[in-house]
């Protein structure tokens, strides 16, 4: 016997469950399919509890830092177990807030299980067969485990599994020098972890330019994270101490001793067990749910949201991806990933806002440039506030005058950028936000006079 909905929805993470709301609003009967956890790595592993983590880092390090306020607190101590609890509680609460919203939905059947395809639109979860003229991808990604040598025969961490850790590493090594590697590894410094980071690459963060990256290695390494980039051969080793790791860098000790390892070496989708090609659902070399602008499939009446598509790996892509497919479904309009102007931020701290071309990608698109930069000691309010790393930094096309991109590492950046992206979605050109009169004393108000500053740069 096969079950018949309008709608089913693979995966209940940042996309699926707004989608099941549009759809069972506009009175449709829709089944989302959930074979672990309501909410997604967004709620469960990633951005809630790590940014709660992130935020306890933050309150260590102002207090380690207090005297430099004329503030004494004495001898500054790390809580685990309570560190550990509020990101716990964070993601209880988020967790149950989506499965409450779900259960609310008129029209909508939450089943828990593994979806597999066994034909067009038809799939088999739990032993039973449902079916739908529409169905959507909403499955996610996971942190990916490279093939290292010895990886088989330690213990390792990756961004799911260290987060409920209750208490500190000794000496914790972080295996990739990118995102969430570098927020585990400062965040450790400051619980006080020793901390180094072990990168294959000859920088860290090395989508960004190179400026950018050289600045956020100096700020961690004042911290006292240790930073072996380079790292040509990485091998994984059982040691009496926890676990070695080879490096084979060109310059200092070939092995570094971990009490604890992180593999934060990027991500995969949960493309591989979902029997996508009885679909005719086709994938990438990578894995990745092959979709048109439109986030739609190769196979009829089949879309892919989220990171299993490959067009974002953030929390605000997936929810975009809902945007679009829920407009040009319900609303009759026609609206494009192609239109998205990409903005992300990575929480060091400071933390880099980023939005459209770096100056590198600029460079090589040909067209005639306009770049300005500003270090961060000139920004009063990171001044007041005693966080000086970092710098602003825009680039604009010198033609038509509009950004096409923008940086800002510093205090404040995650949010500052925001105007800059406002005006890139506008299309606005560079004069609308140099003639705004933004609040002082904040870190947005030295936009403005950034923009002003735009020439042609030098040569490379």
């Amino acid at each position: 016997m096969v079950r018949t909905f309008d709608a089913i929805i693979v995966g209940a993470g940042q996309a699926g469950p707004a989608l099941a709301n549009r759809l069972t609003g506009a009175g449709k009967s829709v089944a989302i399919i959930e074979r672990h956890l309501v909410g997604g790595t967004c709620v469960n592993t990633g951005c809630k509890p790590t940014k709660t983590l992130v935020a306890s880092a933050y309150a260590a390090r102002i207090a380690q830092r207090g005297a430099e306020y004329g503030v004494g607190v004495g001898a500054v101590t790390i809580d685990m177990p309570t560190i550990a609890a509020r990101a716990r509680k964070v993601i209880l609460d988020s967790r149950k807030g989506n499965e409450t919203w779900l259960g609310g939905m008129p029209g909508l059947e939450l089943i828990r299980g593994h979806a597999r395809f066994t034909g067009p639109r038809r799939l088999e979860v739990n032993g039973e067969t449902i079916e739908a003229a529409q169905v959507f991808l909403n499955v996610g990604g996971r942190a990916r485990v490279p093939d290292f040598p010895g990886v088989d025969e330690v213990d390792y961490l990756t961004n799911s599994t260290i987060i409920p850790l209750e208490s500190v590493p000794e000496h914790l090594v972080v295996v990739g020098g990118s995102y969430i590697g570098l927020e585990f590894a400062q965040m450790y410094r400051r619980f006080g972890a020793k901390v180094t980071v072990v990168e294959q690459g000859p920088r860290l963060v090395q989508r960004e330019d190179e400026d950018v990256s050289a600045e956020i290695r100096a700020f961690l390494e004042e911290e006292g994270i240790e930073v072996r980039t380079g790292a040509c051969c990485i091998t994984l080793a059982k040691h009496v101490d926890g676990v070695a790791v080879g490096v084979d860098c060109t310059e200092g000790a070939p092995v570094v001793t971990g009490s604890h390892v992180l593999l934060a070496v990027g991500r995969v989708p949960n493309t591989d067990d979902l029997g996508l090609d009885r679909a005719g659902v086709q994938v990438d070399e990578h894995g990745y749910i092959v979709v048109d602008d439109h986030l739609a499939t190769t196979a009829d009446g089949v879309w892919a949201m989220g990171d299993c598509n490959g067009k974002g790996a953030f929390t605000h892509t997936a929810w975009n991806d809902y945007e679009i497919v829920a407009a040009n479904l319900l609303d009759g309009d026609e609206r494009k990933v192609s239109d998205r102007i990409l903005g992300y931020a990575l929480y060091v701290d400071p933390p880099l806002g980023r939005v459209g071309m770096t100056e590198t990608q600029a460079r090589a698109s040909g067209r005639p440039l306009l770049v300005s930069k500003r270090p961060m000691t000139r920004v009063g309010r990171a001044v007041e506030k005693g966080e000086t790393h970092g710098f602003m930094k825009i680039v604009a096309d010198a033609e038509t005058k509009r950004i096409l991109g923008a940086a800002i590492l510093g205090t404040g950046g995650d949010e500052a950028v925001h105007g800059i992206l406002d005006m890139m979605n506008a299309d606005a050109a560079i004069g609308t936000l140099q003639w705004a009169v933004p609040i002082h004393p904040t870190v947005s108000e030295l936009i403005p006079t950034v923009i002003g500053d735009l020439r042609p740069p030098a040569s490379p």
